[in-house]
């Protein structure tokens, strides 16, 4: 399947535990590294659209300039904060995963189950070893 996208950061423990997920379904996602190629701006109203989400809720705050850039102002409109993400691709949060079945923001990782087309094909658990999914590919309830 080639008609999911993931917009990854592979230094990100959440964005790695998301796209092995998506792999554990047995789907090769297109993986976008947004830090090398960001989203345009069109793609990125287009994203914000798809996940019913105002800009505020993608901008990553932690080990980003979001406080330098004085991006907590709430007078910002929408423009300056999608300018900011534009010219700052780390203040995007991620990762971003979109299937036939929607389109997302998967933190915590294990939200992009809700929107992947294929069951998962075994167990997995996260990197800290934070079980998903059990041998039988079902989520494992918390």
């Amino acid at each position: 399947m080639t008609d999911t996208t993931i917009f990854h950061n592979p230094a990100c423990g959440t964005s790695r535990n998301v796209l092995a997920l998506i792999r554990n379904a047995g789907i090769e996602p297109t993986v976008v590294e947004y830090l090398k190629t960001p989203p345009s701006r069109a793609q990125l109203l287009d994203l914000l659209a798809q996940m019913g989400l105002p800009v505020r809720a993608v901008l990553r705050k932690k080990g980003t300039p979001y406080a330098e850039l004085g991006l907590d102002n709430p007078a910002l409109g929408d423009d300056a904060l999608l300018d900011a993400i534009l010219a700052h691709p780390v203040l995007l949060e991620r990762p971003i995963v979109t299937t036939a079945l929607g389109t997302r923001l998967c933190r915590p990782s294990e939200a992009v189950l809700d929107i992947l087309p294929a069951p998962q094909l075994g167990a997995f658990a996260k990197e800290d070893g934070e079980p998903v999914v059990n041998a039988q590919g079902e989520r494992i309830a918390r």
